[in-house]
């Protein structure tokens, strides 16, 4: 019997709803972040593109469960699973990526209101949201850069706010990516998400959710891309003979078997502990950064296995390709994984 978790994903409106707080008292019904993860997974094994934008349209609302308010929960939360609404979470900026301490979007308070002036890009759903989660400096004199930010809600009819859709993407190209522009947005100060000053941290404890369950969009993808070359070899024929008959080919067939399971068991293993209250960084940076190394790997035997036919965007390989690089950079680039490991495992020295 499996251990009602203590935080639940937002994939139903009762879910969203009925979870009013993030405590000991909650044991309710709703999807945790496994069964998300699974789901997301056959989703990608079909298409990665429309799989994303799918999987996307909730995408940061752990925030409002961790660090919102009750009333911040009621006004944004159930339009999102309703199907009225679609929110994003805006970070990257054009010289803060990995280094997310270095965002330069300003939050400056007047008054009752937030002023918000700056610029984010290749944010998801940036032409399509109708609002965003903004991480924004608003302590520029503290001396800690992990202090100087703060995560606000801006809904994007909001003079001031405009985006600008991005295209030719090397892959993904069902969602919508777009750059955004802040120029004196003005939100009252209620749109504050959690604490001033503590959006760093409550960023991170966002990323050691998500990744958990990203980590499924490569074992997905990988599966995916694994079925096609298996029933391409199968029915191939070259030398006179079936393709599958080739041991080279069931080396790389094994291979590639071995590589998804054990990414899959590693992500699954990510996702346990988050719905338990166990999250461990290191463990969600472990099935993250394997998951789309893996995801990469296959995709590219799986090809491979086509021949020249994987390379025409006729089979749907190619895409599943093009799509396969991405993992290693959104949601925590594959160094930024592999760095987040490294200090856990060896600590002070």
């Amino acid at each position: 019997m499996r251990i009602a978790p203590k935080f639940r994903l937002p994939l139903t409106y009762n879910t969203l709803f009925s979870y009013s707080r993030i405590d000991e008292n909650y044991g309710g019904a709703g999807l945790g972040f496994l069964e998300h993860a699974l789901i997301l997974e056959e989703f990608w094994k079909v298409d990665p593109g429309i799989s994303q934008e799918l999987s996307s349209v909730s995408f940061g609302a752990e925030e409002f469960l961790l660090f919102g308010t009750q009333d911040q929960k009621r006004k944004y939360l159930p339009s999102l699973t309703q199907g009225k609404a679609i929110m994003g979470f805006a970070i990257t900026e054009p010289d803060a990526g990995s280094d997310t301490a270095a965002a330069a979007t300003t939050a400056v308070l007047e008054g009752d209101e937030y002023v918000i002036n700056g610029n984010k890009v290749m944010i998801g759903n940036g032409s399509v949201a109708d609002f965003f989660l903004v991480f924004c400096l608003t302590e520029p004199e503290e001396a800690s850069r992990s202090r100087r930010h703060s995560i606000l809600v801006v809904e994007t009819d909001r003079p001031g706010y405009e985006s600008d859709k991005i295209d030719g993407k090397m892959g993904l190209r069902a969602s919508d990516t777009a750059n955004i522009f802040f120029s004196d947005v003005r939100v009252p100060k209620e749109n504050l998400i959690g604490v001033r000053g503590q959006g760093f941290y409550q960023l991170m404890q966002f990323f050691d959710r998500s990744r958990a369950y990203v980590a499924a969009h490569g074992v997905g993808l990988a599966q995916g891309a694994l079925d096609m070359a298996i029933e391409h070899v199968k029915s191939r024929e070259q030398f006179g003979k079936k393709i599958a008959s080739f041991q080279i080919t069931q080396l790389k067939v094994a291979e590639m078997s071995t590589m998804i399971e054990l990414a899959r068991t590693l992500t699954h293993k990510a996702c346990w502990m988050v719905d338990n209250d166990k999250i461990d960084t290191k463990t969600v940076a472990m099935a993250k950064w394997f998951a789309a190394r893996m995801a990469v790997e296959v995709v590219d035997e799986a090809l491979q296995l086509h021949g020249g036919y994987g390379y025409m965007n006729d089979h749907d390989i190619e895409r599943f390709y093009r799509a396969a690089k991405v993992l290693e950079i959104y949601e925590g680039t594959k160094e930024i994984e592999k760095i987040i490991i490294a200090q856990r495992v060896l600590g002070k020295y």
